[in-house]
């Protein structure tokens, strides 16, 4: 498993795996501990998914020591302002029953998150986390934050697949060496993900599907991917992706795909935003 380097350092496997969505508990574990037996060493996590106990029963019971394992978990809107980020914080520790976090990660760019950022720079200083970023921050926020805080985020987690490539955010968090990880690479098959004809062909090419086709491309931008998957069988194949590369060709064409706006969450929305927040009292099966 090939990694990436973080701008303090850290060393970050260049893929991981998910867990969002997957709440049912007793599923959620088995997975964790089959996606960590099928070879993946970084978990994602948040507290919103509600499964983090179930992700560090997993880590306990899969053998492989915790310094080999880069876990990452994220704090909600609800969490956000200093104190709140602290407990919160404390609260993922002790759910996930472990003594630090590799990254630990804001999920929205809403409520206080300059207090919860003043939280992880400490929590970060003291040596509880090795690594803190954002989720969902657009460029313009991005920007912002780096001009006003003292750690500059390692990660920026966002919704980037071959429909949404966001060349120009890609160059910015470049820019400020941000590191970019995309969540949901696979846009949850939106628009015919998986048979769409430009990635099917260049899937044939390599003995390939398209979603190995759409996950190597990513990594090929040096963009790092969490799929997620609750069958092994698809695990697998989401992990068969480091014995084959691009051609630029094959780049190109699959530049021609993006439709240059969010297909999942657009968080300079009002409604998106509405359903952020609603998402607190009305956590339905969404896109965050």
């Amino acid at each position: 498993m090939e990694t990436i380097k973080l701008n303090n350092g850290v060393e970050m496997p260049l893929e991981g795996f998910g867990v969002f969505q997957v709440d049912d508990l007793q599923v959620c574990e088995q997975a964790v501990l089959e996606a960590i037996q099928t070879g993946y060493r970084l978990i994602d996590t948040a507290s919103v998914y509600m499964n983090e106990e179930s992700v560090g029963r997993a880590l306990k019971a899969s053998g492989v020591a915790r310094q080999d394992i880069f876990l990452t978990s994220k704090a909600y809107i609800q969490e956000m302002g200093y104190k709140k980020t602290k407990q919160a914080f404390a609260q993922s520790l002790e759910k996930l029953d472990v003594e630090y976090l590799d990254l630990y990660l804001i999920h929205q760019p809403f409520g206080d998150y300059y207090g919860a950022w003043r939280a992880m720079e400490e929590l970060y200083q003291d040596g509880r986390i090795r690594a803190i970023g954002v989720s969902n921050f657009t460029s313009d926020r991005i920007i912002d934050l780096c001009n006003n805080v003292d750690v500059i985020p390692a990660v920026n987690q966002i919704e980037l697949h071959p429909f949404f490539q966001r060349e120009e955010e890609l160059e910015i968090l470049k820019e400020y060496g941000i590191a970019a990880q995309a969540w949901a690479p696979f846009a949850e098959g939106m628009n015919g993900m998986f048979t769409n004809p430009v990635l099917v062909e260049i899937g044939k090419k390599y003995n390939k599907t398209a979603a190995q086709v759409v996950l190597r491309w990513n990594i090929e931008r040096n963009v790092s991917v969490i799929p997620k998957s609750v069958h092994k069988n698809r695990m697998e194949q989401n992990l068969a992706i480091w014995d084959f590369s691009l051609s630029e060709e094959d780049m190109q064409k699959i530049a021609t795909l993006d439709l240059g706006h969010p297909q999942m969450l657009d968080t300079r929305k009002p409604s998106e935003v509405k359903r952020v927040y609603d998402f607190l009292n009305n956590p339905v099966i969404t896109s965050l």
